[in-house]
C-alpha cells in the first residue's frame, strides 16, 4: 500500500464527495447535514471514518437487577420497561438505593481492552453517566455518583471507574468516546421533586422557572468540563437523549417521543460543545438526533440503512438484546455479527457493537468468544474493512463491495453458517477493470472474465479446499 499523504483539502474534498452521496436518499430527509468547518474536527472525523469498528458499553447500578438500563424509573407505559413493584415511589426509592450495594469487585478494564482490540475494533463508547443520573466516574457535582462515600466500591483502587476504562483502552490503542446522557433525573433541576413526575421530561415550566432551569444548565456543563478536562485524551463527545433541545429544534420525529407539546429544553450546545473543543481540540461531538452543527455523525440504533446515506452515520447496536446486561441474554452469533460490519462498511458507516456488563463488572464468556472469533475474520480481512468507502453497486445478492485507498475493490461474499466456497460467484452489476488481478485474501489468486455487464469469478482450489476463515470470504480485485 502506498503511504497516505492526506492534506485539508484532501479531506474536504473526501467529506464534500461522501456527503453528496445518494441525492435520491437526501431528498427523502427532513434535513441537512452541517459539515464541521474545524480542521481539527475535520481530520478528527476522517481517522473515525477510517476506523469503522468500535465497542460500547452500557453499565450503572440497575446491572444489580438485570434490568433495562434507567428506564424502569421513568414514568411512561412502554411494555420494555415495565417496573416489579406496583408502587411506582417505592420502585424509585430502591432504585436509587442501588448505590449503596453497587460492588464490581471483579472490574478489570484492561482485559475488556485487549479482547476489543484483538477483535479488530478501534474505539470505544463507555456510558460515562445514563438518564438515571448514576456517574460512573469522580464528579463533583454530585453524591449519586461510583466514588461517593456511601458506595462499597468507593475504596477500590479502581473507583474511578470511567478513567479506568478510558485509560485501559487508550494504552491498547483505541479511541476514547465517552456516552453522556443530557437528561438527568435524578437531578431536582431536572425532575423536580415538588412536583410529580409525569414522564422523560422536565415536570415543571421552563419559562415559569427559568434559574431552575439554568442551574441544570450549568450542573450538565459542569459535567462535561470533568470528563473533558481530567480524563485524558478523548475522541468522540456522543451525547444521549435527543429530546433534550430547544423548541426550535424540535422535529416531527423527536415530537413523536415527547407525546405532548414541545419544551424549551435548551442545554447551550454551543457552550458545551465550545468548552469541549478548547479542552480536547478536534472532539467529534455526536449530538444525538439534534440535527444540526453539533451532530457530527448520525447513529441509527440497532438498525441498518437500506443504502448509502449522504453524511457520516454510524450503527450502534446490540451484541445481545439488550443494552444493558441481562440475565440469560442471548448474542448474536458471530456469522451475523460479521454479516452486520460488512453490510454496514460497504454503505458507508461505522459499527457500533454494545455488550452489556454484569454486577461484579465482568463481561458474559460469550461475549468474549464472539470478539475473539470476530478477531479470526478480521485477522484475514480487515484491508476490506478499515479505510474503505462506497463503492457501487454496494450490495448484490450475497455480495458486498467495499473500496480501499488506493481504488482497490473488495467483494465480500458472506457466507451461510455452515456454507462451503463456491467453485465460482457471479455477479451482474458489477465489473473490475480490463486489467485487475484476483485473490481470495488470505490464500491465492483468483480468476475472472466478463460477463455481460458483470463478471464470474472462479475461486481457486486451494481456498476451496482450505478456506482461509469462516463466515465470509473476500475477494480483491486490484
Amino acid at each position: 500500500m502506498k503511504k497516505k499523504t492526506t492534506t485539508i483539502g484532501l479531506i474536504l474534498i473526501t467529506l464534500s464527495l461522501l456527503f453528496t452521496l445518494n441525492l435520491s436518499a437526501q431528498k427523502k430527509e427532513e434535513h441537512k447535514y452541517i459539515t464541521p468547518t474545524e480542521k481539527d474536527v475535520l481530520q478528527k472525523l476522517e481517522w473515525w471514518q477510517d476506523c469503522k469498528f468500535g465497542i460500547m458499553f452500557h453499565w450503572g447500578t440497575y446491572s444489580q437487577w438485570g434490568v433495562v438500563e434507567s428506564w424502569s424509573i421513568c414514568p411512561e407505559d412502554e411494555g420494555w420497561c415495565q417496573r416489579k413493584l406496583p408502587d411506582y415511589n417505592e420502585y424509585v426509592r430502591r432504585y436509587e438505593g442501588l448505590k449503596y450495594s453497587f460492588n464490581p469487585i471483579h472490574f478489570n478494564p484492561e482485559v475488556w481492552a485487549k479482547a476489543a482490540k484483538d477483535a479488530g475494533m478501534k474505539y470505544v463508547v463507555f456510558s460515562t453517566k445514563h438518564h438515571d443520573g448514576f456517574c460512573m466516574f469522580d464528579t463533583k457535582t454530585t453524591d449519586y455518583k461510583i466514588t461517593d462515600k456511601d458506595c462499597p466500591f468507593n475504596k477500590n483502587p479502581k473507583a474511578n471507574i470511567a478513567k479506568e476504562v478510558f485509560n485501559a483502552f487508550r494504552n491498547n490503542g483505541l479511541g476514547i468516546g465517552a456516552y453522556f446522557s443530557k437528561p438527568d433525573w435524578h437531578n431536582n433541576d431536572y425532575w423536580w421533586e415538588y412536583f410529580p413526575v409525569v414522564d422523560r421530561n422536565p415536570n415543571y415550566d421552563l419559562e415559569k422557572y427559568p434559574e431552575r432551569w439554568k442551574r441544570f444548565q450549568d450542573f450538565t456543563y459542569k459535567q462535561i468540563e470533568e470528563l473533558t478536562t481530567d480524563y485524558g485524551k478523548m475522541d468522540i463527545l456522543w451525547l444521549d437523549g435527543g429530546w433534550v433541545r430547544s423548541k426550535a429544534e424540535q422535529t416531527e420525529e423527536s415530537l413523536s417521543w415527547l407525546k405532548r407539546p414541545a419544551l424549551n429544553q435548551d442545554i447551550n450546545m454551543p457552550a458545551i460543545a465550545a468548552m469541549a473543543r478548547k479542552n480536547q481540540p478536534g472532539l467529534i461531538v455526536v449530538d444525538r438526533s439534534v440535527h444540526g452543527k453539533y451532530e457530527n455523525y448520525e447513529t441509527p440504533e440497532q438498525q441498518i440503512p437500506d443504502k448509502p446515506l449522504p453524511y457520516l452515520w454510524e450503527t450502534c447496536m446490540t451484541m445481545a438484546t439488550s443494552w444493558s446486561w441481562a440475565y440469560n441474554d442471548k448474542y448474536k452469533p458471530t456469522n451475523k455479527i460479521i454479516h452486520l460490519l460488512v453490510d454496514i462498511v460497504s454503505k458507508g458507516g461505522n459499527f457500533l457493537l454494545n455488550i452489556g456488563v454484569d454486577p461484579s463488572g465482568q463481561l458474559d464468556d460469550t461475549a468474549y468468544v464472539r470478539m475473539k472469533e470476530i478477531g479470526e475474520w478480521m485477522k484475514v480481512n480487515s484491508e476490506a474493512i478499515y479505510g474503505s468507502r462506497t463503492i457501487e453497486p454496494y450490495k448484490e445478492g450475497k455480495v458486498c463491495f467495499t473500496k480501499g485507498k488506493n481504488d482497490e475493490v473488495y467483494a465480500i461474499y458472506l457466507a451461510d453458517e455452515g456454507e462451503k466456497m463456491p467453485t465460482e460467484i457471479k455477479l451482474d452489476n458489477y465489473q473490475p477493470k480490463a486489467n485487475a488481478t484476483a485473490s481470495v485474501l488470505g490464500t491465492d489468486k483468483a480468476s475472472w472474465k466478463a460477463n455481460g455487464k458483470g463478471c464470474i469469478i472462479t475461486l481457486p482450489a486451494t481456498a476451496i479446499n482450505n478456506p482461509p476463515c469462516k463466515h465470509a470470504w473476500v475477494i480483491k480485485f486490484n
